[in-house]
């Protein structure tokens, strides 16, 4: 029996990384000029490579840490200091800023579904880095290790929707409720990325 309390807080740090509701207003930058048809199959191609990538990593995450000499417990601080600095970027709005600078390198592309949607805004570095730690703290366990899967499935989903309602979410939320929106999801991602420190620490033994 999968532990509730484990895939709350994996589908919260999933949801929070990757970001649905921040990514609505560069996805309908990239996608402007588009036919609403169009701009659906260029959120579906989207979601779709950034599920490849996430799963991909995330089964295959540990036997490379493995194969490199880095232990779980390491990985998990690591990976615990990245997502709160992507915390602290989310609360000060620097990572709407590094977003909207890297959507600019495409920025009327006839297909941005791969670059930058998929990635690096939809499966970056904190994306990949919760998969491994998520997958590592269900200790490697099938059932865990699927239930982490269909969690990033789901949030993928909520991301095709959101991208599908984009422009009504937009006018819906305006910037300030984006604003107000960021900043919650900010401060709930920082308290988990703490939470992995402690559970690394605790697995290297520091204390109890």
């Amino acid at each position: 029996m999968i532990d509730t309390a484990f895939l709350i807080s994996g589908f919260a740090t999933l949801f929070v990384v990757m970001d649905p509701i921040g990514l609505v207003p560069l996805f309908i930058a990239l996608t402007a000029g588009q036919t609403a048809a169009a701009r659906q199959a260029i959120a579906l191609r989207a979601c779709g490579l950034a599920a490849v990538l996430l799963m991909l990593f995330g089964l295959t995450g540990d036997t490379i840490l493995t194969f490199v000499g880095i232990s779980m417990p390491a990985f998990r601080i690591a990976g615990g200091v990245l997502l709160f600095l992507t915390a602290l970027d989310m609360l000060f709005d620097r990572r709407a800023q590094r977003r909207e600078k890297q959507s600019a390198q495409a920025p009327l592309a006839d297909d941005p579904s791969i670059f930058p949607l998929a990635t690096p805004l939809i499966a970056g570095p904190g994306a990949i880095a919760a998969m491994i730690l998520l997958i590592g703290q269900g200790g490697n366990d099938m059932a865990a290790t699927g239930a982490v899967i269909g969690l990033m499935l789901g949030v993928l989903a909520i991301t095709f929707a959101l991208f599908s309602a984009a422009s009504l979410i937009e006018r819906a939320l305006g910037p300030i409720g984006t604003l107000v929106v960021t900043r919650l999801l900010g401060m709930l991602l920082a308290a988990l990325a703490v939470q992995f420190v402690l559970d690394g620490l605790r697995g290297a033994g520091v204390f109890g």
